[in-house]
Formats: C-alpha cells, sequence, structure tokens
C-alpha cells in the first residue's frame, strides 16, 4: 500500500510540475529543424551532480517527421575522447511545442516542452524525468552557435532556477577542457553595468 501511494504522490507530482511548464506561444515545429550546440546543460540529478565538471558542449540534429513529432540525434565528446550518440524519437502531444518519449534503456519517461525559442539562434527545452518514484527537471540550453548573448544566458538560467534547480547545477558546457560557471561567464559579460541578470 505504501508503495502505491509513493508512486501516486509522484505521478500527481510530475503532472503538477508539467502542467506549469508552458510551451512558446505559437510553436512552429518546421523551425526547430537543423543543427543546434547543446550549450547549456541543468538538472539537480546526482548523475549530473557527479560528472558535471567533465562534460562538454555536444550537437543535435532536430528532424520533424511528416506525422508532427521531432526526430533527435545528438552527439558529444566523452571525458577519454570518444565520441557518444544518442538517438530518441519524441512524439508530439495534444500541445504544440510538447513532446513525449520513453527511455527504454534507463526506464524513464520523458516529457519534454520547447519553454523558449527564437528559431535562428536559441532553444530553452524543458523536460520532466519520471523513473518510478524518482521525478525531476533538466532544462537544455540549444544554440544555432556555441556562443550566445548575456540575455540567454539569463533566460536559460530563469527558467532552470524556475524549475527548482540548484544555481551550482545549472552550468554551461565548455568547449574546451575549462568549466566556467554560468554565474562567472554572466558577470564577465556584464563588467560595465551593475545590474544584475537574474
Amino acid at each position: 500500500m505504501t508503495s502505491v501511494l509513493i508512486l501516486l504522490g509522484a505521478v500527481l507530482c510530475s503532472l503538477s510540475v508539467s502542467s506549469e511548464v508552458v510551451p512558446q506561444a505559437d510553436f512552429n515545429l518546421q523551425e526547430m529543424a537543423g543543427k543546434w550546440y547543446t550549450v547549456g546543460y541543468a538538472t539537480n540529478a546526482q548523475w549530473f551532480v557527479s560528472r558535471k565538471a567533465t562534460m562538454k558542449m555536444g550537437t543535435a540534429m532536430l528532424k520533424p517527421t511528416a506525422e508532427g513529432d521531432l526526430d533527435i540525434a545528438s552527439s558529444r565528446l566523452n571525458s577519454d575522447g570518444t565520441c557518444r550518440r544518442k538517438n530518441k524519437l519524441a512524439k508530439k502531444t495534444s500541445i504544440p511545442g510538447k513532446f513525449s518519449y520513453f527511455c527504454q534503456r534507463w526506464g524513464s519517461l520523458n516529457d519534454i516542452t520547447v519553454v523558449d525559442v527564437k528559431y535562428d539562434e536559441y532553444a530553452v527545452i524543458h523536460t520532466l524525468k519520471t523513473k518510478g518514484d524518482d521525478v525531476y527537471s533538466a532544462v537544455k540550453l540549444y544554440g544555432r552557435s556555441p556562443d550566445l548573448s548575456a540575455e540567454v544566458l539569463a533566460k536559460f538560467k530563469r527558467v532552470s532556477s524556475a524549475s527548482g534547480i540548484l544555481p551550482d547545477n545549472i552550468v554551461l558546457l565548455p568547449k574546451n577542457g575549462k568549466f566556467p560557471s554560468l554565474r562567472n561567464l554572466l558577470k564577465q559579460s556584464n563588467t560595465s553595468t551593475t545590474s544584475n541578470p537574474f
């Protein structure tokens, strides 16, 4: 009985968080097509907390299907120099800008929402991951180029923070061996102003 209540609580929590994440107005699936750089990643998941210092920027190829789904092929460099590739088909839902897929490898249900997008510049994508009793948010920042403006980085920070992700777990993925924190990069890009982008 206890496990049923825990599972019910996780499902209700998942629905509650998912309903609060609103997709981009007038979402255009076709405009998402093409190459994106995975510029930032944010989540409180333990796997990320233990690996974030070694993760690097990757790329993703997004391809809308005729059925309205989104085919996502991503790749990134591992710390040992090898390349890691993943493919997933995110199925459309009744709400434009929201997709869902089940990850066989990890046994997790993933609800994806395109929260904020300027199709020729950036996309902020929220994913609610549910695996058994474990429910957590992940936020990705995609860019058409590896370098994005301080304003876009601030949007990524706001969406991540609103999802309950701790500041230390909101990071930009480096193009090299260095590991800059989002907070430091935003400070460096705003040295001429005293305003706080957060």
